[in-house]
């Protein structure tokens, strides 16, 4: 479902399709509800929330994903949503299901550390904090990639490098024929309109990402006083999530501050993005820490 998913966003990315739209929300909410009870059943057999290794965790990012996903796409119905996560769940779960081995996909007893009321708070926390930091961060970065595609010949940038309308472009024009730029102006208008949406959704979506980073940190350190008596142990993954932090709090900061747009906060959304993904796979593909489920490549 979720490849089906993806590839009619695809479709509809390129070509506006209704109904490709509505069997691509369609997909994806099917493959929402599969894996919603994949977990459930998983979550009975183990007497435990499915996110205590590596397959659990790689399976509760899609579900992330697609939730993210309903949500958006039920209360805004524009489709414009689709042609990230549908893609980001689907690769997701690849990687789960074909890319780990099957020992590590059979369910293991917690360990006394994580036998806590903590798991579900820290560990939900942080995987849905991780989901929806790569899905604003994608977004972030795709604002600029459309509009150096072929908006910048009528597009222009205001001093807040806003994507603002083209009427003061008309200005410079007044003697030359304009009625042969009708046509791409009203066409890179709608353009820029669509990059003003993606900017603003990014923020806000990062925005919600950083607050459940920030929940998801506190409660993994009062976790670890309960566990081990100190708030840090400098552990890998609690060093990486500790540098992704300011790094999405910046890119926070220059849109609140400045409400810059374009390349500058997609450089910052871009380290975001890739420092998301040490977080989650880099202590695995290291083998080191308490955070490690023991694969190494």
């Amino acid at each position: 479902m979720l490849f089906s998913a993806t590839l009619l966003n695809l479709i509809n990315l390129f070509h506006d399709f209704d109904k490709s739209n509505k069997f691509s929300s369609k997909s994806m909410t099917i493959a929402f509800l599969c894996t919603t009870e994949f977990l459930v059943i998983r979550w009975f057999q183990t007497k435990h929330l499915p996110v205590s290794n590596l397959y659990e965790s790689s399976m509760f990012l899609p579900w992330s994903f697609s939730l993210l996903y309903v949500i958006l796409e039920f209360r805004n119905q524009n489709g414009l949503s689709g042609p990230i996560t549908a893609p980001s769940a689907m690769l997701t779960h690849a990687f789960a299901t074909l890319g780990l081995p099957e020992e590590m996909q059979q369910f293991t007893p917690l360990v006394p550390a994580s036998q806590s009321h903590w798991l579900m708070m820290h560990v939900t926390t942080m995987l849905l904090s991780y989901a929806t930091l790569l899905w604003g961060s994608l977004l972030a970065i795709s604002s600029p990639s459309i509009y150096y595609s072929d908006t910048k010949d009528y597009c222009v940038l205001d001093s807040k490098h806003n994507c603002c309308s083209t009427s003061s472009k008309l200005n410079t024009l007044s003697r030359i024929n304009v009625r042969s730029f009708l046509y791409p102006l009203s066409s890179n208008l709608k353009k820029c309109q669509l990059i003003n949406r993606l900017d603003r959704w990014a923020y806000q979506i990062i925005s919600s990402g950083f607050s459940l980073l920030t929940v998801g940190i506190l409660s993994g350190a009062v976790w670890a006083n309960e566990a081990w008596g100190s708030y840090r142990s400098w552990d890998p993954k609690e060093t990486w999530a500790l540098v992704t932090w300011p790094i999405h709090a910046t890119y926070l900061h220059t849109k609140i501050t400045n409400r810059w747009m374009g390349e500058g906060p997609a450089a910052v959304a871009s380290a975001g993005f890739f420092l998301v993904w040490v977080c989650f796979l880099g202590v695995n593909l290291l083998g080191i820490g308490l955070h490690n489920y023991g694969w190494m490549l």
